[in-house]
């Protein structure tokens, strides 16, 4: 039996709306009076009808999150926070993968259908600034690096000074010859962009110059393109001594290309991705990467949906950063 706000009061002796303000988080209420309706919820078993106060607040207790590719594992880790967050606000998370295309991003960013959704946290690869501009409704937290500051809440991890300080390990194990797998020129490459010019930077600042036949381009992030990249590299005028991969998914690519090639990783090529997924940490040897707090991204993006929807709408968008940090592993230290 499901039990209602009544009985809590009838149980309690209090009135519904004084139920209704403790269960609401109202602070005017007295301690013995919110210590007795407690008690009432806990010995009841009391649940909140949350359809109903959505209703009521005009909202549907459910928010979107909308990804490139959910067979990219660090999309599919980055949902399971995103759901966990909303859970504690008690909303529903939809899941939507829209395949980088611009047509369907724009889709996505319209609110997928009216009234359906309160809010998205949205990962765009085609889309543009001036896209979202001409958009009006849905709230909307971008994660990523397509969209420039302005049209929407943003969260981001600084992929340049990432990209540096991992390329900056590499040389500090004394590789000279550090190549770079997962370059875009397309419009949807703005982390290839940003964490090749990380990469870049950590070269010159060691004395060490860029080459580009260390730099293998990968039309997609995928084991794949990571493996047919590393064979291209194997074959180029200069072979490398270690290899900076875009995202951990490349670097399992390489790592297989590298085993089939016979050699010894680390001991002849030393491997680095980037985005911590667990594949990484069972791999073999075991992937050294970047990893970005994806559980601080999506309390993040989930914090800054919920103030612009109980906040100002029109108040100006927010960047926010969130930490990341270099793991060691043994791809790139012998055990």
């Amino acid at each position: 039996m499901r039990h209602r706000l009544k009985d809590v009061a009838e149980r309690a002796g209090v009135s519904v709306k004084t139920v209704s303000n403790v269960v609401n988080g109202y602070v005017h209420v007295r301690p013995d009076t919110r210590a007795r309706v407690e008690e009432a919820i806990a010995a009841l078993n009391y649940r909140p009808n949350l359809s109903a106060r959505n209703l009521r607040k005009g909202r549907t207790g459910v928010i979107a999150l909308a990804v490139p590719e959910l067979d990219i594992p660090y999309f599919a880790e980055l949902a399971r926070h995103v759901v966990n967050a909303a859970a504690e606000l008690g909303w529903t998370v939809l899941i939507d993968q829209t395949g980088g295309g611009r047509e369907q991003e724009r889709v996505v960013a319209s609110g997928i259908t009216d009234h359906l959704i309160d809010g998205l946290i949205f990962s765009p690869l085609a889309l543009t600034a001036d896209d979202l501009a001409n958009l009006d409704g849905t709230p909307m937290v971008l994660l990523g690096e397509r969209v420039d500051p302005g049209p929407a809440d943003h969260v981001v991890i600084d992929n340049v000074a990432a990209a540096r300080e991992i390329t900056d390990h590499l040389v500090g194990l004394g590789r000279r010859r550090i190549a770079a797998i997962g370059s875009q020129r397309t419009p949807e490459g703005a982390s290839a962009r940003l964490r090749l010019t990380g990469y870049a930077a950590a070269l010159e600042a060691a004395g060490l110059g860029y080459d580009e036949a260390l730099i293998a381009p990968a039309p997609a992030w995928h084991r794949a393109d990571g493996a047919a990249a590393m064979r291209h590299l194997l074959t180029s005028r200069v072979r490398p001594d270690a290899v900076f991969c875009f995202n951990d998914t490349l670097a399992l690519g390489a790592l297989r290309a590298l085993h089939e090639a016979g050699l010894r990783v680390p001991d002849d090529v030393a491997v680095a991705g980037f985005d911590d997924i667990e594949d990484g940490r069972f791999s073999v040897p075991t992937l050294t990467t970047i990893a970005p707090d994806k559980e601080q991204i999506a309390r993040l993006a989930v914090e800054l949906l919920a103030n612009r929807l109980d906040g100002d709408p029109s108040a100006p968008a927010r960047e926010l950063s969130a930490p990341y940090r270099l793991t060691p592993r043994e791809s790139t230290h012998p055990r």
